[in-house]
């Protein structure tokens, strides 16, 4: 039996650019897992391995490896950065019972530093915090500290400070134990050497530490109350006090270094094995019931327990569909059945790895804590439970957010049809933030996704790795439709030809809902008016109206409809006739309601050069943006701002042009918001003209 406090499931996330991948590669290599060094910028590390990550010098999928320090064994994710890829850190910040933040020393905490912190709050995982790239042009580590107090609003307890700045940066000093370590000009991590503390930073590091010491005995009173008495406690019991002030997010432990030039990366591992939460002290999952609420029992973390995983993460590779587990208690053996709660099937485990991102190592067994690979699953997806054919259980699921942007593809041949075919299923499987349908008016493919960048890939890896052959539109917006207005109305559908007919009177209200309350109905129908029996279809009735609005055809939002009377025949009413005179209702009111279009309003966060702001102010203003924001910083400015979709295509080109190349965004969806009239006209003119084709 494997030891379960000695496993670590910690992920690595960040923004783009700050270092994940480098600091991955420092891992392993320090862990023995790798003798040669990959660089993400010559398009060889281990973790980035498709073809798409390795051209441009992004993580686009999360990647597992396995590695050990101090006899700990580490399963470590590396996370893309991206914001058009936030479903990889969030399903993978789902498995973790831990996580390493870092962040660039001198871009700080960047817009998607911002959004991955958000995620990992929601899932209440602890963190270290690594401020990586110490010896780059404008690296300040004290103003990263206290940007992550200021903008993430969390408690960062220092654990070491940097020996010199920018190209003069040579080391670390670990603050409890007062020693400095050296590395040399080599370049290899293990070239260092203990020293004692720089004369110059003898202050600091007293200040510091007794900060550290202070935030670290609040985690236990009686060290506390000996602490303020002058009795300084023993390092076992600050490091126990930090333990436990990490697992409960009282407090963030920060460490600092050059993971490119392999130096500071050993304490951050040390800082991994010694305050980051094995997996039997992290708060269980919580079991689910059919409806998606708590029962109030929980997936116990241990090998004792009858068996419980959770899928979160499907790739198809040259070996056939993997599955990534997590499992959270029980064993798992090669030919065990294992029972897929969410479709009720069973499937016999084949073959099971353990991953080192696109290499394998084959298993014949596995245990709580762990997380590995199962080879040929049919019918998994992202997010279902797996579980013990004879004890039914269902994990909380994962929430993924709602596409904004499509295209529309075509094979440019007839026989790529099929082709394009098999590998949009295999790739739908693989993300669930990717969707697709068709459109049977046009018989094109459309494609739907969270980003101009995403899009882009999902097209190269059709191209590239299933050789279809393309021809891609433009991009759409995703428009929705609403109402504005109240409205009383009533409607009788009527059929009578020869035999039994067809009755139901209905008088209802529709009003505005409340924003993303979707679709609400409620019957307060008194006397028998509309038989209860009925009430079911006539909001079937309603709601399957909903998909298509009455301007151009967009699903409609948050709507309420209220059935108060109506009247009914004793032979000629069925729930089909009641159905049908609420698809008729929906289609007379809705336009005298006041029919509304709605657009995706994207968060934008652009970052520019002190000497441009007044260009990206004035351009975002033009694309009809609300600027929400601005913060002055060491090399720039960040400038928060709501814009619409439909004016942001491209816009990364253009901020180049206007920032000499110096300018960086991202965006994510915020909400939907009503379309200026002009934008609307223009819209539903289009689609018209479209549809007339």
């Amino acid at each position: 039996m494997t030891d379960l406090s000695k496993y670590r499931n910690i992920g690595i996330f960040a923004h783009v650019d700050a270092g994940k991948t480098t600091t991955t590669e420092r891992i392993l290599k320090l862990t023995g897992q790798i003798h040669k060094t990959g660089e993400v910028h010559d398009g060889e590390s281990t973790t980035d391995f498709m073809e798409q990550e390795a051209e441009r010098g992004i993580t686009i999928q999360s990647a597992a490896v396995s590695c050990f320090w101090n006899d700990h064994r580490l399963n470590v994710i590396d996370t893309p950065g991206h914001v058009d890829f936030t479903v990889e850190v969030y399903r993978s910040l789902k498995v973790l019972d831990g996580g390493i933040g870092v962040f660039c020393g001198s871009g700080g905490v960047e817009p998607q530093s911002e959004t991955n912190w958000r995620y990992a709050n929601e899932s209440e995982v602890s963190r270290l915090i690594f401020v990586n790239k110490l010896d780059r042009m404008g690296a300040d580590f004290y103003n990263v500290v206290d940007q992550v107090k200021n903008v993430l609003g969390a408690t960062p307890l220092v654990m070491v400070l940097p020996i010199g700045r920018e190209d003069d940066f040579v080391g670390v000093v670990d603050l409890l134990s007062r020693k400095a370590y050296v590395w040399d000009d080599s370049g290899l991590p293990e070239n260092y050497e203990i020293q004692d503390v720089p004369a110059d930073m003898v202050d600091d590091v007293e200040q510091y530490r007794e900060e550290l010491i202070e935030t670290a005995v609040e985690q236990d009173d009686e060290l506390m109350m000996a602490y303020m008495e002058g009795e300084e406690p023993s390092i076992e019991d600050i490091k126990r006090c930090i333990r436990t002030g990490t697992r409960d997010l009282a407090f963030f432990p920060t460490f600092c270094g050059s993971a490119f030039k392999n130096k500071g990366v050993q304490l951050v591992l040390d800082a991994v094995v010694d305050y980051l939460p094995a997996p039997t002290e992290v708060d269980p999952q919580p079991l689910m019931d059919e409806e998606g609420n708590e029962t109030g029992e929980h997936a116990i973390v241990s090998a004792d327990e009858t068996f419980k995983a959770l899928a979160f993460k499907i790739m198809d590779d040259r070996f056939g569909a993997l599955t990534f587990v997590r499992i959270y208690s029980g064993k798992l053996n090669k030919g065990d059945t294992i029972l897929n709660s969410f479709t009720g099937k069973t499937e016999r485990v084949g073959r099971m790895v353990e991953m080192q991102a696109d290499d394998r190592k084959e298993l014949t067994s596995a245990q709580a804590g762990d997380i590995i690979a199962i080879v040929g699953m049919k019918n998994v997806q992202t997010g279902h439970t797996l579980c013990d054919p004879k004890d039914q259980v269902t994990l909380e699921p994962m929430v993924f957010p709602t596409p904004v942007i499509s295209i529309a593809v075509a094979p440019k041949d007839k026989g790529g049809s099929e082709k394009m075919g098999v590998a949009i299923g295999k790739m739908v499987a693989e993300d669930p933030s990717f969707q697709v349908e068709s459109d049977d008016e046009t018989g094109e493919t459309i494609l739907k996704g969270m980003g101009e960048l995403h899009l882009d890939i999902k097209v190269d890896i059709l191209k590239r790795t299933y050789g279809v052959d393309l021809t891609v539109g433009a991009p759409q917006v995703a428009y929705r439709e609403t109402i504005t207005q109240a409205v009383e109305d009533s409607y009788t559908h009527k059929k009578q030809s020869g035999g039994s007919g067809q009755f139901g009177k209905i008088d209802y209200r529709i009003k505005p809902g409340e924003a993303g309350s979707g679709f609400v109905f409620s019957s307060t129908v008194v006397g028998g008016n509309v038989p209860k029996e009925f009430w079911p279809a006539v909001e079937k009735g309603f709601k399957s109206m909903m998909e298509e609005g009455v301007l151009a055809g967009f699903p409609v939002l948050d709507v309420e409809i209220e059935l108060f009377d109506g009247g009914f025949h004793a032979v000629d009413s069925s729930a089909i006739a009641f159905e049908i005179a609420a698809k008729g209702a929906f289609r007379q009111s809705i336009p005298k309601a006041g029919a509304q279009l709605l657009e995706p309003i994207m968060k934008v966060d652009v970052f520019t050069p002190d000497d441009h702001v007044g260009d990206v102010i004035g351009d975002l203003n033009r694309r009809r943006g609300m600027i929400k924001d601005q913060q002055a910083g060491v090399t720039g400015v960040r400038i928060k701002a709501d814009v619409p979709l439909s004016e942001m295509f491209g816009y990364i080109g253009h901020l180049r042009t206007i920032t000499s190349g110096r300018g960086q965004f991202s965006m994510e969806f915020s909400h939907y918001a009503a379309c200026p009239q002009n934008v609307a006209e223009e819209v539903i003119a289009k689609v018209k003209e479209e549809k007339a084709k």
